[in-house]
């Protein structure tokens, strides 16, 4: 896994996305895994399940806040998942899930290329 921090704007502040093994961690105990928390999240099979996008975007930008909190000294409070509900309304649903499937994407895709 890769430490790759995506980025979202809200209410005139950037939030870190950040998907890592605490993030990983939460969602199987939630979903079971991340594969049946991907097949809720993508849409392929119509669209995509809202509580799995907001668990997870959660989950995302609250280890990002806790990352900045350690890194920085502050004490910036987490959201709830009705401030992420608000949030993913208001940047949208599309800008939000391309978000977070490409920080997971980038943060699990393999090291090495050939």
């Amino acid at each position: 896994m890769k430490d790759i921090r995506g980025l979202i704007h809200w209410k005139d502040h950037d939030y870190r996305l950040v998907f890592n093994f605490n993030v990983m961690e939460a969602i199987q105990e939630e979903y079971g895994s991340l594969e049946r928390w991907g097949e809720l999240t993508n849409g392929t099979n119509g669209e995509a399940n809202a509580k799995a996008v907001i668990f997870g975007f959660t989950q995302m930008l609250n280890e990002g806040i806790d990352i900045d909190n350690d890194e920085n000294g502050t004490q910036t409070p987490f959201l709830t998942l009705k401030q992420v509900g608000r949030l993913i309304t208001e940047v949208g649903m599309d800008s939000a899930t391309e978000a977070l499937q490409d920080t997971v994407i980038r943060s699990t895709e393999n090291a090495e290329k050939n």
